[in-house]
């Protein structure tokens, strides 16, 4: 095994040499597993730069987003 990860963006196929938390959704999910740090409470995937700047450039959106925040809003990447 070994070698350079494949984008894990659906369809892509591309080098993913970006290490990221963000699911190809754009949401944090969690491993399962009992963690006692954000790096270890997250899956990891792997994009190209790309879908990655995509990705990012979705959260940052849903963040920026201020007619939908009300008292009780959840982060984006909280779900």
């Amino acid at each position: 095994m070994g070698g350079t990860p494949v984008c894990d963006f659906p369809g892509c196929g591309d080098e993913g040499m970006i290490v990221s938390r963000l699911s190809p959704e754009g949401y944090l999910v969690a491993t399962g597993k009992k963690a006692y740090s954000f790096r270890e409470a997250y899956r990891r995937f792997h994009y190209c730069t790309i879908h990655h700047d995509e990705l990012m450039g979705g959260v940052w959106s849903r963040v920026r987003k201020p007619d939908e925040k009300k008292p009780g809003h959840v982060a984006p990447t909280a779900i």
